[in-house]
Parts: C-alpha cells; structure tokens; sequence
C-alpha cells in the first residue's frame, strides 16, 4: 500500500482525500495516517489540509523499494525491486535471487556497495547516498553467444536515459562505459550462467556516479559524476525508473530483430570514439587504429594503420584514445 500511496501523491496535482484513500485500498483511516507519517518521517514533504487531504510537496533524493516501484512505468523491467542500504555487489544479490528462481525482470538496488566490482574484476568505488548500484536479471531465450550483445543493449538505454532526462551529453564508451565530457561516469558488467547452448540466467550491474561530490585524485583525470559536471543534484529513483523504461523497449527490439541493427546507427552517433584514433591493447601488444563503429553483432570495426578493417570482440582487448581515456 505505501508504494501505490506514493505513486498516487505523486501522479495527482492536487490533494487527494483520507476518505478516498481509505476507500481505494479499503483501509482505515488509521492506517493511512500511518503510511503518509512514515512517508514524512523518511523525508517527503507531504501537505496534510482539513477537508481537502494530502498532497506531496517535495521528493527527497532517498532510494527505498517504495521509492523505485512508486516510478516505474514498464511492463516487466524492474517491477519487481530488491533494495539493499547496504550489501557486499548488487550483481551477487541478483545471482543468489537467480539460483532461487526470481522472476524476469526482478532488479536489485543498493544504497552503498562493499565489494562493487567492474570488468575484468577490478574495484569500483560505491559510497552512501549518493550514486546508482543496480543489477537485474534477465531469463533470455537465445544462444549464449549472444549474451555479451546486451552490454550494448544497456549502455545504449543508459545514455539514452542521460540525454532524455537529464539532458545531458552522455557518450558511449566501447563496450561498457559511459562518459561525459570525456570522463567516465557509468560502468556496466555483465555476467551470465550457461550451459553449452542454454543461459540459465543473464546479470547487468550498472554503475552510476550520480551525485558524489568527490573524486580520488588518481583518478580525476578519467572519472566524474552527474553532479560535478552538471552543478546540480539528480534525484536517482527518478533516473533508476527511467532507465529501466528505455531499456525494456531496447531489449524487447532486441529480441526480435536478434542483433543490435536496431539502434546500430544511433549507438555509433554517439560512440565517444567513431571515426577517430584509438590505441587498440590486447595482453602482449598494443596498436593504433581508426575505430569506424559497431557492427550488427556489437563488435567494434576498426581499420588498421595500414587501411586493412578488422573487428575487436568485447573482453579480448581495451580500448583508449591516443591522448587519455577517451
């Protein structure tokens, strides 16, 4: 009931009646009382006016299952939340939810990591109250081999929901990053659990440096958050739901065309790295190349320095400009 309470003071512009409340979720008074106190208490303003009701004056920038579910508009995407205030990585949360038999769709969030990790097992950072940890579960009907395809698939809903929402020059970092101006403010990982021709079950963590105010000096001159770079705090409930939105009608275009041809173009548009030179490093050597963008299948094309194309495959290499990160 708290959370159709609060998506209900939400969607409404005006005061909405104790006594319709009570009738809507064939309640008590008392018992609406109870839910808008404990509402307050975790620091919503609500407006409470004799003889016209309640109305929701102010969000704070809180994360809670409430808080998540109150936003969500999709069909199968994150209906389902899992909140952590604190767990050791949302992507161990999510496989343990996995092995006992969570639905489709069912996201994990939490307000601070202990043991948040990023691609080829390296630390990420993952304070309190202040940025995005998220993972969810996907039960995908398709050959493994093309699991490593839905990285892109949310690396796309990402920057998607950067530049709609936010308003912001969110770029894509190939495979898994996203970066504005430059810097990293988002990883992606992406995990799965298979049989030869089977997947049991696909994770995607996602990171996101929302609202952190500082960055370690190590690591100032590749990484930055929404609030730096903007000069203003994003309420991370809000970004959480609308990420899960545009990914569900990514994935859901995904599975019908069975490749990325579906946003091919719009993903190389803002590939932070189309049409320029990039340094291109495997385990034992390092080249420089020109990347031209992703193919049908999610591989980065490059054209060598002596013009011949080849294709980089995700998890083989990394990939960085000539100059720095990007």
């Amino acid at each position: 009931m708290k959370t159709e309470i609060l998506k209900l003071l939400r969607e409404s512009e005006d005061y909405i009646s104790g006594q319709a409340l009570c009738e809507y979720f064939q309640v008590s008074r008392t018992a609406v009382w109870k839910v808008i106190n404990q509402l307050k208490e975790e620091g919503y303003q609500i407006e409470a006016v004799r003889n016209r009701g309640y109305h929701i004056v102010d969000c704070p920038d809180i994360l809670s299952r409430e808080e998540i579910e109150s936003q969500m508009e999709t069909v199968w995407a994150g209906r389902h939340v899992v909140y952590f205030e604190e767990t050791d990585s949302t992507n161990n949360q999510i496989k343990k939810l996995a092995e006992a038999g969570a639905a489709h769709g069912t996201l994990a969030v939490a307000d601070m990591q202990k043991s948040g990790k990023g691609r080829r097992g390296r630390a990420w950072e993952s304070p309190k109250n202040r940025n995005i940890y998220m993972s969810i579960l996907l039960r995908p009907e398709m050959n493994p081999s093309r699991a490593p395809q839905l990285t892109l698939v949310m690396a796309m809903s990402v920057a998607q929901s950067l530049r709609q929402l936010e308003q912001v020059d969110a770029k894509i970092k190939w495979p898994n990053d996203i970066v504005l101006n430059k810097k990293k403010i988002c990883g992606i990982l992406t995990e799965m659990n298979t049989e030869i021709d089977y997947i049991n079950h696909v994770v995607i963590g996602i990171g996101i440096n929302v609202n952190d105010e500082y960055i370690p000096e190590d690591l100032k001159e590749k990484a930055t958050s929404l609030k730096l770079e903007e000069k203003r705090h994003i309420q991370r409930g809000t970004l959480i739901a609308h990420i899960m939105k545009t990914f569900e009608a990514n994935y859901d275009a995904f599975m019908k065309t069975k490749d990325l041809s579906f946003m091919q173009k719009e993903y190389n548009e803002i590939l932070v790295n189309c049409s320029q030179e990039v340094t291109i490093i495997g385990v034992d050597s390092q080249y420089h190349a020109i990347a031209k963008g992703i193919n049908e299948t999610g591989e980065l094309v490059i054209q060598k320095e002596d013009g011949t194309m080849d294709i980089i495959y995700s998890g083989e290499v990394s990939v960085r400009g000539i100059y720095g990160y990007v």
